[in-house]
């Protein structure tokens, strides 16, 4: 009688065994924002208590893939006179969404913004490293566009840049680099007409918030560039990154996919 006991007490043992240890391989994580809190799990839905994003659930791989990605870098080049607003309002999504931004101008002196902002650029155009956008706002007029040392910066930065970026008159610059040629784009809505006749080979609309060409995306004044930032980071970091980053900025005026989008990739 002992032995089939002993045979159901060893199948018993040899089954618990061979089943797969159950591990909890799923957290509550906030969206990237580049902070220690990144790497950081929660169990229970809510906010982060360090950056306020929304928690979100997924495996704790997909967590490790989406940190071993590198930082986007984005290089915002400022000049002279520059609308506080064209720049410090992608700056302030693509800060949040995780990216890196530097800035950049054709010297490392001090720049006025509007008269009233000082402005120390990070780099000037003889030192400033590489990075996977490049980013021109408006104001000041369209100096950049007409500064040859600038231009000849541009160029140089084409084959190595993922993404061109404009905001407002930026676009000029672009322009003169001979980045729109081909290439749809828009600008502030006072300056359409004369982008068209500046730059014919470039088919400029209006009545867009942004235009997306895959790899140079331009947006109309001021704070078009918000919503043209917020699609980019979409594009780069996902829906839900963009989502909490207008979210955080309380910029509830944002309509996904209200731009002109002809591309999802780059050319």
């Amino acid at each position: 009688m002992k032995t089939p006991l002993i045979i159901i007490l060893v199948s018993l043992i040899t089954f618990g065994y061979s089943q797969p240890i159950k591990t909890n391989d799923t957290a509550y994580f906030c969206t990237l924002c580049n902070s220690n809190c990144d790497k950081i799990e929660f169990e229970k839905p809510g906010t982060c208590t360090h950056c306020n994003m929304t928690l979100i659930k997924m495996s704790k791989a997909e967590r490790m893939k989406e940190l071993s990605r590198k930082n986007i870098t984005v290089a915002f080049y400022l000049q002279d006179g520059i609308e506080v607003l064209d720049f410090a309002g992608p700056m302030e999504v693509f800060a949040y969404a995780g990216f890196k931004v530097f800035t950049v101008s054709k010297t490392t002196d001090p720049i006025m913004s509007q008269g009233i902002l000082k402005i120390i650029p990070d780099y000037s155009i003889k030192n400033a490293p590489a990075s996977d956008m490049v980013a021109f706002f408006g104001g000041g007029g369209s100096g950049p566009a007409f500064d040859e040392d600038v231009i000849a910066w541009l160029k140089s930065r084409e084959k190595n840049t993922e993404y061109f970026f404009s905001v407002c008159t930026g676009a000029y610059a672009l322009g003169k680099a001979g980045l729109l040629d081909g290439k749809t784009a828009t600008t502030f809505h006072l300056s359409i007409d004369n982008l068209r006749k500046s730059f014919p080979k470039a088919n400029v609309v209006s009545n867009a918030r942004f235009v997306d060409n895959g790899n140079v995306i331009t947006t109309a004044g001021i704070s078009a560039g918000i919503d043209g930032a917020l699609h980019l980071v979409e594009k780069l970091r996902g829906e839900q990154a963009a989502i909490e980053t207008a979210r955080y900025m309380e910029y509830d005026k944002w309509v996904r996919k209200e731009g002109l989008v002809l591309t999802e990739k780059p050319k």
